[in-house]
């Protein structure tokens, strides 16, 4: 039987899920893109925080909308936007190289499903509209191995209530770390969300990465240095 895990009775809100903005100096090919084609992919925070229309961002209504936490480089929402032109892809990411990255990625194979939230996500989740996603993704996330830094792990309660208002029923949350711990956090708050439910049925459920996706430049980089990737597929149930 799975612990339910304790109650953080402090605020994380104060604190950040994500590292530092920028790495190393744009190139200026990858300025340009930040520069010029960002700004036309760009989710901007209304101001007086009405719920973002998202059909509206792609100018056209998709068969179905998925979501990215945390993209990193970009080639996993590439990949995975590309193989669905029908599907409306929302990906938040604050590290600017990284968004570079995927910029770089749309304006060489010509997409024009990908929207981009550079900041944090947290920001943007109470402004989706309800049940609108099929799948939201978060893979490979800060795993804050410090026990004092816990609290800034992305998978938390309340984050889990938000991902449970936008994903419509029988949709996905789909999770991926190298990180045993942080695995091991994920399905302890998971498990005990009444809004979710674990689809693994055996080992080979979460230590095989899903036929649908790719390899990411932080998994080959992690299973390089002889770690296990682990994959969870959470389901949402259904309403009521």
């Amino acid at each position: 039987m799975t612990e339910k895990p304790k109650d953080h009775h402090e605020d994380h809100k104060d604190y950040r899920f994500y590292g530092r903005r920028q790495g190393h100096p744009l190139r200026p090919a990858r300025r340009k893109l930040v520069e010029g084609l960002l700004p036309e992919l760009r989710i901007s925070i209304p101001a007086d925080g009405t719920p973002i229309d998202v059909p509206s961002l792609f100018g056209e209504t998709k068969r179905a909308y998925w979501i990215e936490i945390g993209f990193g480089g970009g080639e996993h929402l590439a990949a995975i936007a590309e193989a669905n032109p029908d599907v409306g892809f929302i990906g938040c990411e604050p590290f600017i190289n990284g968004v570079s990255s995927l910029l770089a990625m749309i304006h060489e194979r010509s997409l024009s499903n990908i929207r981009i939230y550079d900041d944090d996500a947290r920001h943007l989740l109470p402004l989706l509209p309800d049940t609108l996603f099929e799948r939201l993704y978060l893979l490979y996330a800060d795993p804050w191995p410090k026990k004092r830094h816990n609290r800034r792990r992305f998978v938390q309660p309340d984050i889990l209530d938000s991902f449970a208002r936008i994903i419509q029923d029988a949709g996905k949350f789909k999770f991926a770390s190298d990180f045993m711990d942080y695995v091991r956090w994920t399905l302890a708050h998971v498990t005990v969300h009444p809004d979710f439910q674990w689809t693994a049925r055996g080992p080979e459920d979460w230590r095989i990465r899903p036929v649908d996706s790719i390899e990411t430049r932080y998994e080959a980089k992690a299973k390089k240095a002889g770690s296990d990737c682990v994959y969870l597929d959470f389901v949402r149930r259904p309403r009521g």
